[in-house]
């Protein structure tokens, strides 16, 4: 039954007669609670992170060809990645004060139309250097679309489902991620190589279909749209660094770094690892990275679920310490034995992925609302510029240590996000104020 909140907190419970929420029991309670307002603005989330994992993966799947194609080195087809991600992180800080000032529903079809954009221009480069400006461009809409799509949610969701309501919310990555590599095994088994990247790129632009469905059908919550408007702190940078919320920026930042580090060293690299050094084909490559995608999928959903029973802390702690023993499994198996690789990239996938779920909720819960944008994007973006040092690394000392062997250099970011968590508080169950 709804209540009206108090005037200064955003319990997220509140919707007009018309928008009543039914029982949020059974396996698909946390979908019922959002209401129809809600399930919407979750669509439009699902839906805009899932283009933005599809247009973020033309790139690493795309990455041989576009090596053979420039004349590429590791550490050039590395820089792509660290330039995305770097650039991201601006994106995402700008997005989030965007998200605080204007409203989360208007920043988040500002960095939808962004990433598809400059992901389409990506396809007419005619070099390696406007390539390189290109993709960094775009990274100013990949940085800023999930904290904005995931504030948006979490405003909307009980505190009781928040964690796997989010969860399910990373999950549309994994789609996004699935999609990419099936149209890569399309493209690149009919078109040559050097037509197919670009192809790749071109079909980024799904995602204008998106924001004019959006523009129509998606609104903020109407509670987060009332503290918006009467705050005097919106969107301030500064807020996110007084003495009361530093620490919590701080550890905030290195957790993410941690996370991410490790998340987009495996993203860039092992497509390329199966290529080169497993020697699989286009086809095999796609067969190979559906278990790992299939392990994705999965471990969103277990993760957000896991991150309501056991706690935002105990969720990342597990899967922290699985996921590196996953990577340093994945990076050892022996020549010859690529059943054992197939079967492996499944845990592997679900571990590095459940990791994911409680990001959202957990972020979401750390700021109050009218700096709950700035705060969550710039901690989760600056952790994910910081991180791109892994995936470049990882580039340059695959000449000599080997991709496979270099892969190992993840995991140690999975061992920061854990130190990480000892500067920050449990907050399952709190009510976003």
């Amino acid at each position: 039954m709804s209540t009206t909140p108090p005037p200064q907190a955003l319990t997220t419970q509140a919707q007009p007669a018309t928008d009543e929420r039914p029982a949020d029991d059974g396996a698909l309670g946390w979908l019922r609670a959002l209401g129809p307002r809600g399930r919407r603005a979750f669509a439009g989330a699902f839906g805009g992170y899932a283009l933005d994992s599809y247009d973020y993966f033309t790139l690493p799947l795309s990455m041989v060809a576009l090596a053979a194609y420039f004349g590429l080195d590791s550490g050039q087809t590395g820089l792509f990645t660290t330039v995305t991600l770097v650039v991201s992180a601006i994106g995402g800080a700008l997005a989030g004060v965007l998200a605080d000032r204007i409203g989360r529903v208007k920043a988040l079809m500002i960095t939808v139309i962004t990433y598809a954009v400059f992901t389409v221009a990506c396809g007419f480069a005619p070099n390696y250097e406007t390539l390189l400006v290109f993709r960094a461009l775009q990274g100013l809409g990949f940085g800023g679309e999930w904290a904005v799509g995931a504030i948006l949610v979490a405003e909307y969701a009980s505190a009781k489902h928040r964690g796997r309501t989010l969860g399910a919310i990373q999950s549309s990555w994994a789609v996004g991620w699935a999609l990419a590599a099936i149209m890569y095994t399309l493209v690149f088994s009919f078109v040559g190589d050097d037509l197919a990247w670009r192809i790749m790129f071109w079909t980024g632009a799904l995602p204008a279909l998106l924001v004019i469905w959006m523009r129509r059908r998606v609104q903020d919550a109407p509670e987060a749209i009332a503290v918006r408007e009467r705050s005097t702190q919106r969107g301030s940078f500064a807020a996110i660094f007084k003495p009361g919320m530093l620490r919590t920026t701080f550890f905030a930042v290195l957790l993410s770094t941690g996370v991410q580090g490790g998340y987009y060293t495996l993203a860039t690299w092992v497509p390329t690892y199966l290529k080169t050094e497993r020697g699989l084909s286009v086809v095999g490559t796609g067969g190979y990275l559906t278990f790992l995608i299939s392990g994705a999928f999965l471990g969103y959903l277990t993760g957000g679920y896991l991150t309501d029973r056991l706690g935002r802390r105990r969720n990342i702690w597990l899967f922290a310490l699985l996921s590196a023993v996953c990577i340093l499994a994945y990076a050892n198996i022996p020549s010859g034995a690529n059943t054992l690789l197939l079967v492996l990239g499944f845990p592997l996938g679900f571990c590095m992925s459940a990791i994911f779920s409680g990001f959202g909720s957990f972020l979401s819960e750390l700021y109050p609302t009218a700096i709950r944008g700035t705060g969550q994007g710039f901690t989760y973006n600056t952790g994910r510029a910081v991180g791109a040092v892994f995936p470049t690394t990882v580039g340059f000392l695959a000449d000599s240590w080997g991709v496979g062997g270099a892969l190992v250099f993840g995991a140690i970011g999975y061992g920061l996000a854990a130190l990480a968590l000892l500067g920050l508080p449990e907050t399952r169950g709190r009510e976003l104020t």
